[in-house]
């Protein structure tokens, strides 16, 4: 468990506190490209780290992420006019470009230079798979892009979603394999799936043997189940700083994905999904259905962006008649998705879960290890200004999360070394041996 003093420095990410500093560190999903289509769209409010920004297109295509308030009188940008190269506040009509240089001051005299001694605070951005990348930080120039496979390959794709919980609490469900199990194949038999598959050694041993390891730009763990004929079923994931993640299912080599957790303040948070392959049936390819969770329609206020339509406020659509047949990918819990499923566990926590309060056993020893690596990164970048892990290392992005049959006995963190680097393709491996889970 952590002290309420550490859930604090975790969990608080607005402008000033520890971790709102080190998340300002990277580059983070700020966007996705579809919501601004076109050079002069709509502007769109963007809440992050608990900042109000303003995002915009420009007349070139470039993209904008500018501070809420002009400079002037403090109106609200996102009534500003998209147009010729610049967003212009409708108040007195001070136009900023997207680095937010004010290009034009229409209310002043014309031969005043007042206008090259104001600026509004506008936060680089880049493109790339789908997603529009943010740097909030403090350095003139930026770290580089992480090496996300799954968003910088040839077809890579991105979707999102929002919830209303603490980032942390939605990563800390993304690296627990442990509830996979209960949570969404609580309801499915091993007899429900093919024989010799990873999905049959998961539910024929619902609990794990877990080693935890530290890697380059975060930690990885390794599930151990028995298999057949002297085989162990290894279920290898990933957590890389500050809040991305790599889920174990698929076969390890194959899968191009990854989940990254993007606070909007301290209660709310986007997560983005980007992929290119799921290394599994029914992944990605041409005719998949590529976002799985229904969306209410997109409204303009802070809170508008990617909300599903299930909800704490509605109790998820939870099903009792589904849960209690206990049959099927929804039956344990009554509430349709593995992402829903996920959702309606970590918002019932609250805001932000008292820590001080839980009880960890053997199976969260990847959860205690992520705590410790971001305290300890916070704490040094806090006192010494020690720049946090992966920050300059793009390579550390470089890994691959799935499944694996070993040999028992062997040494799965060099077994799986190979498999667990991305930019490596393996043609001999069968996505089907993961079977339908």
């Amino acid at each position: 468990m952590l002290t309420q003093e550490e859930n604090e420095l975790i969990c608080r990410v607005g402008p000033g506190t520890p971790m709102g500093n080190m998340f300002r560190e990277y580059w983070l999903p700020a966007l996705l490209t579809e919501e601004l289509p076109n050079p002069d769209s709509d502007p769109v409010r963007v809440l992050m780290l608990g900042e109000q920004l303003i995002a915009f297109r420009d007349t070139n295509g470039k993209v904008g992420l500018l501070q809420n308030n002009c400079p002037h009188r403090g109106a609200s940008l996102f009534f500003g006019r998209n147009e010729e190269s610049g967003l212009r506040c409708v108040y007195h009509g001070w136009k900023f470009d997207t680095a937010g240089n004010c290009i034009d001051m229409p209310n002043e005299p014309a031969e005043s230079d007042f206008k090259q001694k104001v600026k509004a605070t506008a936060y680089p951005t880049q493109e790339r798979g789908g997603i529009i990348w943010a740097y909030l930080g403090p350095r003139k120039t930026p770290p580089p892009l992480p090496d996300l496979e799954g968003n910088m390959l040839p077809g890579a794709q991105a979707w999102a979603y929002q919830q209303n919980a603490n980032w942390f609490q939605i990563l800390e469900g993304h690296i627990d394999t442990a509830h996979v199990s209960f949570l969404h194949y609580g309801g499915i038999q091993p007899e429900d799936v093919p024989q010799g598959s990873f999905s049959e050694y998961q539910l024929r041993q619902r609990h794990a043997h877990f080693e935890v390891i530290d890697t380059e730009g975060g930690a990885s763990y390794a599930a151990r189940r028995p298999a057949h004929d002297g085989t162990v079923y290894w279920r290898v994931a990933q957590w890389i700083f500050p809040s991305f993640s790599m889920a174990p299912p698929g076969v390890l080599g194959l899968g191009k994905r990854n989940a990254c957790e993007v606070p909007l303040d301290d209660h709310h948070t986007i997560t983005y999904q980007m992929s290119v392959s799921r290394g599994r049936p029914g992944g990605n390819g041409p005719n998949a259905t590529f976002n799985p969770i229904q969306m209410q329609p997109r409204t303009t206020d802070w809170y508008g962006r990617w909300r599903p339509i299930v909800q704490p406020d509605n109790d998820f659509l939870i099903d009792r008649s589904v849960q209690r047949a206990n049959s099927g990918p929804s039956g344990f819990t009554g509430i349709s998705g593995i992402a829903m499923q996920d959702a309606a566990v970590t918002s019932s926590m609250g805001p932000i879960y008292d820590r001080s309060k839980e009880r960890l056993g053997t199976s969260d020893a990847m959860i205690i290890r992520v705590r410790r690596r971001i305290i300890a990164a916070i704490q040094a970048h806090m006192r010494y200004g020690t720049p946090p892990p992966g920050v300059d290392m793009p390579e550390a992005y470089r890994v691959r999360s799935g499944g694996v049959l070993l040999p028992e006995g062997s040494d799965w963190v060099e077994a799986t070394r190979e498999l667990r680097q991305a930019f490596v393709e393996h043609a001999n491996l069968d996505p089907a041996l993961n079977g339908p889970l």
